[in-house]
């Protein structure tokens, strides 16, 4: 009983918070994977193994999902690692998946804040930003993207590991 109050707590307050739409936040979550485990003592859960979470036209993917609650049991830390862990959601009045990926997806629930680290990507109906780390303060609505630093580059392409925008042009 434990297990399905702390999934309603994480995925309620991710999808409510972050990526909330008018109809999404109202529809049934589901989760899949392979193995899930629950410690209570450290105030964790970990999903492990092709991880899949829905809830209306939200779609989240990785190969592990780590769950870190408080000491009130409330949601402070989710991380989804994949190869790449993905995200997408079907914005209202819209016909195109906003979408995001990147190695892991890091989502500090009491900040509203997202990180997207290592080969991150975020696409939205018209836009593209690409970067190694991308921040995303949910409540302010600001994206913050970074590049592959010099000293750790070991590439002598200037343009690898660079920041990158891409907008479309409209018709």
């Amino acid at each position: 009983m434990k297990i399905k109050l702390h999934i309603t707590i994480l995925l309620m307050m991710v999808v409510h918070h972050v990526f909330a739409l008018s109809n999404d936040s109202e529809q049934n979550i589901e989760i899949e994977a392979d193995k899930a485990e629950m410690d209570d003592a450290n105030k964790t859960t970990v999903y492990r193994g092709n991880v899949i979470v829905t809830q209306g036209s939200i779609k989240m993917t990785g190969h592990t999902m780590t769950v870190h609650f408080d000491k009130n049991n409330d949601m402070k830390l989710v991380i989804l690692n994949g190869s790449p862990a993905t995200y997408r959601q079907l914005p209202d009045n819209s016909e195109v998946y906003d979408r995001a990926e990147a190695s892991k997806m890091e989502y500090y629930a009491l900040k509203n804040y997202i990180i997207l680290i290592n080969d991150a990507l975020v696409t939205q109906e018209g836009l593209t930003f690409s970067g190694q780390r991308i921040e995303y303060d949910t409540v302010l609505s600001k994206v913050k993207a970074e590049g592959q630093s010099n000293k750790t580059k070991k590439s002598k392409n200037k343009e690898e590991g660079r920041v990158k925008i891409i907008i479309k042009k409209r018709n």
